[in-house]
């Protein structure tokens, strides 16, 4: 796939979609960019059904278990549209345009990106059809592998395909663990407040969650150090930065990083 390939648009709406992302993706080379791009898109597009507030859990459950078969075939677009049925008007740009991210992707690697999304979705459909009702540290753990760890995952499975970097699987599910631990750590006032939702087990207060983010944290420290090759490296290292810092903000009390120490941050991860 040339670089004149990659639709400008589709960079647009990963711009639109990722504040975390859409930097990162750009230190990546070539082919590379691409196949991480398009998976961002295919998972945001999911991730979208999942958080609408506006869909009832039991329709998600049903239509996300559907998306997971779906996924374990060659995709068919209309077959994906009935599938969102009478929701599609509700959803944003990004979930109807599943079939456009998925012919983006680097064919060779479309299989391990499709098979990524089908367990992503069924992961999701469980936890929306349980109203993620998260009782014990398994459950976290569950959850939080369905909706970034298996990310992670594929992401060292993309580094090998694209450069031989070998990394540590239980390493790379820390790394998406540790990253989503402080998204809902950032996120959970407002979760419970719009989506009437909490994502801490039975018996734990914040202390515990953060405990549980700088564990995983720590693991994706550790995965970093695995990754020779400098352009995936720099895709690593900022968000993980970010999340360390974001982290540090909120146990001083702050809700989340000024747009200066993430600018700040951006450059201080390319210049390392």
């Amino acid at each position: 796939m040339s670089k004149k390939a990659f639709p400008k648009d589709a960079i647009r709406v990963l711009k639109d979609t990722s504040r975390t992302f859409y930097i990162p993706i750009t230190f990546l080379q070539k082919d590379l960019k691409y196949a991480v791009a398009s998976a961002y898109l295919v998972f945001r597009a999911i991730d979208e059904i999942e958080d609408h507030e506006d869909v009832d859990n039991n329709v998600k459950y049903t239509i996300l278990m559907q998306i997971s078969e779906l996924f374990k075939r060659s995709f068919n677009n209309e077959e994906y549209l009935q599938i969102l049925g009478p929701t599609r008007s509700k959803m944003p740009e990004v979930t109807l345009r599943m079939e456009e991210w998925l012919q983006t992707c680097p064919r060779e690697v479309l299989p391990l990106i499709m098979n990524s999304a089908s367990e992503m979705a069924f992961g999701m459909a469980k936890w929306a059809k349980a109203n993620w009702k998260i009782r014990t540290r398994e459950d976290l753990d569950d959850y939080t592998y369905y909706v970034a760890g298996l990310v992670g995952v594929m992401l060292s499975d993309l580094w090998e395909w694209a450069a031989g970097v070998k990394t540590d699987r239980d390493l790379a599910i820390g790394y998406g663990r540790g990253l989503q631990a402080v998204n809902i750590l950032r996120n959970e006032r407002e979760d419970l407040i719009e989506r009437g939702v909490s994502f801490m087990p039975d018996g734990w207060t914040r202390a515990e969650l953060f405990d549980y983010a700088k564990e995983n944290l720590a693991k994706a420290d550790e995965y970093l150090k695995l990754i020779d090759n400098r352009p995936i490296s720099l895709f690593c290292r900022l968000p993980l930065a970010l999340a360390h810092k974001t982290l540090k903000a909120m146990q001083e009390g702050r809700e989340k990083m000024t747009r200066a120490e993430v600018e700040q941050t951006v450059k201080e991860v390319q210049v390392d």
